[in-house]
């Protein structure tokens, strides 16, 4: 295997392996005690957690991803129910075309892997729905395999500590992941360590805003503390905001017919938003997502195929 290349930047003239360690120490002490994390969990349960847990907190995802993999413990299980259960079973997760991609994704796993979530990393980043953050992910937290696991919460770690700005760009860029790669240890076991515990020092310490750096592992060797902690001087970071939206409107639609389970009429739909363009830009877009699936005589329902 090459040797990883060194990083560039504030801490050029330190190597991954001064971040390794402490960081690893500080996961083994302080990691939460998550069910996807457990020995026995099994590829499906990472990966069911890695599409609940993009762009959703640890504590909405909890009771669902249990009731989840209660209800279908195996990827064949899920790939037998009707996609619009997927969706129902999403409750308010929010992001709801994830449920589907999810369901997509056993389909594919039932019918090209024998219902087996493949170790493959090519196989994993070939299956819909999957991209590049969760391939590696599955491959990482699963499997144990050496990927630079890049979510929200790494990157963060990796600008302020090695390239000493607050904030990463909005976008993942090359340059990340180049750092990402020559950051990862040798060790199979050591790099999917690394991942996790890179991720939950983002997640808990080193956190987008009222950051702890007196309980940081690293905060000695972070860059951006140790030049002041300039502000982000980049493109403006934008909010998320939500009442009003049409995501507000999409999900109060869904809302009606998750709880329906028969064909619900226009004129249910109608009663959940006065404003009549914007609810039918809403409804036009579940449809065109295949997240609603429109019936003769002007009835709504979750999609069956």
């Amino acid at each position: 295997m090459t040797a990883p290349t060194r990083p560039t930047g504030p801490l050029s003239d330190a190597s991954g392996e001064d971040l390794h360690t402490p960081v690893i120490d500080w996961f083994d002490e302080h990691a939460r005690d998550l069910p996807w994390r457990h020995p026995d969990a099994g590829a499906w349960a990472v990966m069911v957690s890695e599409f609940m847990l993009q762009q959703t907190p640890v504590n909405r995802v909890l009771p669902v991803y249990e009731q989840w993999l209660a209800r279908w413990p195996r990827p064949a299980d899920l790939a037998k129910d009707a996609p619009g259960e997927a969706v129902r079973a999403w409750g308010r997760l929010g992001y709801p075309r994830r449920a589907l991609r999810l369901h997509g994704a056993a389909v594919a796993i039932t019918e090209r892997h024998g219902g087996d979530v493949p170790t493959d990393h090519a196989q994993l980043l070939a299956l819909p729905g999957i991209g590049e953050y969760t391939a590696a992910a599955v491959a990482s937290f699963a499997y144990g395999q050496r990927h630079p696991v890049l979510d929200t919460n790494v990157r963060r770690v990796f600008a302020r500590a090695v390239t000493g700005v607050q904030y990463p760009p909005n976008a993942t860029t090359a340059a990340e992941r180049r750092l990402a790669r020559a950051l990862l240890p040798e060790s199979e076991s050591t790099a999917a360590r690394w991942a996790a515990a890179s991720m939950e020092l983002g997640a808990l310490v080193c956190t987008a805003k009222n950051e702890t750096c007196h309980r940081c592992p690293i905060a000695a060797q972070c860059a951006w503390r140790l030049a002041g902690k300039p502000e982000h001087d980049g493109p403006p970071r934008k909010g998320q905001t939500y009442a009003g939206t049409d995501r507000q409107v999409r999900g109060k639609l869904l809302a009606v017919l998750r709880e329906a389970h028969v064909p619900v009429p226009q004129s249910a739909l109608d009663r959940v938003w006065d404003e009549p363009v914007q609810r039918g830009r809403a409804l036009d877009g579940l449809v065109a997502d295949g997240l609603v699936e429109p019936l003769p005589g002007g009835l709504y329902r979750l999609p069956l195929t």
